[in-house]
This record gives C-alpha cells, sequence and structure tokens, in this order.
C-alpha cells in the first residue's frame, strides 16, 4: 500500500486526488497540506506546514501552488521523500531549486499529467520534423477563469517541444498588440483564453501557405490530470534513485 500525503488537499485538484485515492484499495491517505490549514471535516489530519507532519509516508502529490514550493522542497529532502510536482507557474529560480534537489530525492515534474497531452507533445515534435520551416507556428491554451497563470505551463511544454524539433532556437512571442510589423519565421504564438469552466484545451496550430494542420488536445474533466498524478505516485513509490522524472518516464513503461 502507497501512503500519500496530498499537498494542497483544499484545492480543487487535491479534492480531486482524494476522491480517487479513496476508492483505489493501493492507497492509503495519510497526511494533507494546505497553506489555509484544515477545511471541513476530512478522514486525514491537515496541517499548514509540512514540518509538522511527523508520520510516515511514501510520497507526496502536489497541486498547490508555487508558494508552497520551499516547504515543500525542504520537507522532501529531510524525509528522503518522492514528490510529485503537478503544480504549474513556477519561476526560473524555483525550476532550478527543483533541479537541485532531484540530485538528492526523487521528483517527478510534470506541467501536464495527462497522458493524452504527453502523445501530444510527441506529435508536436514529429510534425515540426516533417513540415520543416515552411509553416508558421501558433499555440492557443484555454483555461477556466480562475486560473492565475498564463500562458499555461502545458503552453510552453508544446512550444518547447516544438523547438527540440526546430533546426533554429525560435522567439516566443506572447503579445502582438505592442508591435506593428509582420510575423517573424522563427516565432512561435502562444495565446491565452481564460473563461467559464474549461477545464483546458490545447492547440497547436501549423499554418502554411495553402495548408492549415490543427494539433488539438481536450480536458473534459479534472480527472484526467489527477488520474495522471497518482499513476506518476505509484510509479514514484518504488524508486529510490534520485533524479529528476517526467511522463516520458512513465509513459516508456
Amino acid at each position: 500500500m502507497v501512503r500519500l500525503i496530498i499537498s494542497g488537499c483544499n484545492g480543487r485538484m487535491g479534492r480531486v486526488v482524494e476522491t480517487i485515492c479513496s476508492a483505489d484499495p493501493e492507497f492509503e491517505i495519510v497526511a494533507g497540506f494546505d497553506l489555509l490549514g484544515a477545511a471541513g471535516d476530512r478522514d486525514f489530519p491537515i496541517y499548514s506546514s509540512p514540518s509538522e507532519f511527523q508520520g510516515q509516508a511514501d510520497v507526496v502529490v502536489d497541486f498547490s501552488s508555487p508558494a508552497a514550493l520551499d516547504a515543500l522542497l525542504e520537507f522532501g529532502l529531510q524525509r528522503r521523500l518522492p514528490l510529485v510536482l503537478a503544480t504549474t507557474g513556477y519561476s526560473e529560480q524555483q525550476l532550478l531549486d527543483i533541479d537541485r534537489a532531484a540530485g538528492a530525492i526523487p521528483i517527478f515534474r510534470s506541467a501536464n499529467m495527462s497522458l493524452g497531452v504527453n502523445v501530444l507533445l510527441q506529435l508536436v515534435r514529429s510534425a515540426v520534423r516533417a513540415l520543416g520551416e515552411g509553416f508558421d507556428l501558433e499555440i492557443v491554451e484555454r483555461h477556466h477563469n480562475k486560473k492565475v497563470d498564463a500562458p499555461s505551463g502545458t503552453a510552453l511544454m508544446l512550444a518547447d517541444a516544438a523547438a527540440e524539433a526546430l533546426p533554429y532556437t525560435p522567439e516566443y512571442v506572447f503579445d502582438r498588440q505592442a508591435v506593428r510589423k509582420p510575423r517573424g519565421k522563427t516565432e512561435i504564438g502562444i495565446s491565452s483564453v481564460r473563461g467559464g469552466g474549461i477545464v483546458g484545451d490545447h492547440e497547436v496550430i501549423f499554418a502554411g501557405r495553402d495548408e492549415v494542420i490543427e494539433l488539438r488536445h481536450t480536458a473534459l474533466s479534472r480527472d484526467v490530470f489527477a488520474s495522471g498524478a497518482i499513476r506518476a505516485a505509484k510509479f514514484l513509490a518504488g524508486i529510490t534513485a534520485p533524479g529528476l522524472y517526467t511522463m516520458s518516464d512513465l509513459i516508456s513503461l
């Protein structure tokens, strides 16, 4: 049985993780972390700081916020406990901190835990290699009106996947309003839409002279992200070697 801690347990995603794990006999939720502390009647203790937890656990799944990262990394390093980081919006410094921590403990990080999105990443790389430099690439991401970071971490993952396959270093363009000029050939445009209850929608557009190719992934519920994080937790609970693991490691199993 995997003893699980949910970081960000009071949030939307944390509650979805709780619901799925509660129905899975392979998991026992031993605690929750949340900056706001306890919220309502739960079947496990909730701590506002990871340092307050004195019990035993096998892995932490984090769907919280970048503000919780420092304390979570310190907790993982002190306890030699694997971490599944599914939070987005990290700063460049925080990404460096994660990389350093992964030198001592197993860390699984992905801006999107969906299996379908990670297949989309592979399709984007293949399309870029096949189409060459004759197609303009634009990414449009759509999310609910409560999402605070833009562009989404997944949109940046898609742009990075395309950049890996390009023969040049592209320029990411997030705002075309400020400059009046034709689109540059080395640009990757990234646009964000926020509205209603959109769970997550990502569209990659390859626009050529006489044809357009569109690759798209739509998440119909948050369960898809929680299920991916839980799969990652099962995977990481059996890992002892330090390192930064991704969905590619999970898919390849």
